[in-house]
């Protein structure tokens, strides 16, 4: 029988199903490439500094001629591929604020002057707490606004600042120990308590450094003329934005409300970004764990809430380097 010279027993090769990408080994490469001049784009369209797209691509316009024709665009893969893969987005300012919730709970008893004094002392560039007024019309910082034991419990609303147990302290006490050089998020507990919150910060000269948290809208919007230049905080979840986040992010900027705090569980780097658009600062709380902390904070978000101050400006530290 006649065989083909050369070919003598030997199997006809089996065609690859990879074939056709052998074949078009530049394909991925470049649209790869193309993903990844978007990516940095979306990036550097919120940010301020001039030339940043261009120190961006630096790396990528560079690695491609240098590799030669036939392993550019493998090469230029790679590069796309770790951009992609280790992304860094932008807060609207320079640095996310690391509020300190409640003080440093996690190592002191919450709503405290020690617990504030000691968020400070750890790094912390901001605290929290929540804010009451009492019936002579103090505004005070206590989380759950009830005193007394079980069988007598009164709201704070129906208690002087006198009869107030010694460990909750007042706004005022809390600028007087701590100074303002700090920013303070504030959750208006009891709306009375507005006016006098924004009356002492007024007087401390700390309203520019004031975040003022609420989850009723309309509410937030009726403050926005008496607080400025105070900054007013929606904290909402997402299942509440009716008609999706985008339509939110437009209806807070119209409003002239500031920012939205979710839960760390609702923020994906897509939606912080979404709110950037809208030059809305974004907030996350209830970041507990390391990893959350991290994403958090690689995310672009612009303030952080945690127990665990100590955690979050080691994290914060580690980002900034």
């Amino acid at each position: 029988m006649y065989e083909p010279e050369g070919l003598g027993n030997a199997v006809p090769r089996r065609r690859s199903r990879y074939r056709l990408l052998e074949s078009v080994p530049s394909v991925s490469p470049c649209v790869t490439y193309l993903i990844t001049i978007g990516r940095i784009w979306g990036r550097v369209e919120l940010s301020p500094q001039p030339f940043q797209f261009f120190t961006l691509l630096r790396p990528v316009w560079l690695g491609y001629p240098c590799c030669g024709y036939r392993h550019g665009p493998n090469s230029l893969h790679s590069v796309a591929i770790f951009i992609l893969m280790n992304p860094e987005y932008p807060t609207l300012e320079a640095e996310a604020v690391l509020f300190a919730h409640r003080g440093a709970r996690a190592h002191a008893p919450d709503n405290t002057l020690e617990a504030f004094t000691l968020g400070l002392r750890l790094g912390a560039t901001g605290l929290e707490s929540d804010v009451w007024i009492t019936a002579d019309g103090v505004a005070v910082l206590d989380h759950d606004g009830v005193v007394g034991g079980t069988f007598r419990r009164k709201p704070i609303s129906s208690v002087h600042r006198q009869e107030l147990p010694p460990h909750i302290p007042s706004l005022a006490e809390l600028y007087e120990e701590c100074g303002h050089e700090y920013e303070l998020s504030l959750d208006i507990k009891d709306p009375n308590a507005t006016q006098e919150v924004l009356r002492v910060a007024r007087s401390f000269g700390a309203c520019e450094q004031l975040w003022l948290c609420h989850p009723d809208l309309e509410l937030l919007e009726s403050w926005r003329e008496l607080s400025r230049p105070a900054r007013l905080v929606h904290s909402t979840r997402l299942t509440a934005m009716s008609f999706g986040a985008e339509r939110h992010a437009a209806q807070l900027r119209q409003a002239g409300i500031d920012a939205v705090n979710l839960h760390h569980s609702e923020w994906s780097a897509g939606q912080v970004t979404l709110f950037h658009r809208f030059t809305r600062f974004t907030l996350g709380w209830d970041a507990q764990y390391e990893r959350t902390i991290g994403a958090l904070l690689q995310m672009g978000i612009d303030g952080v809430f945690s127990d665990h101050v100590d955690r979050m400006v080691d994290l914060a530290t580690q980002e900034s380097e």
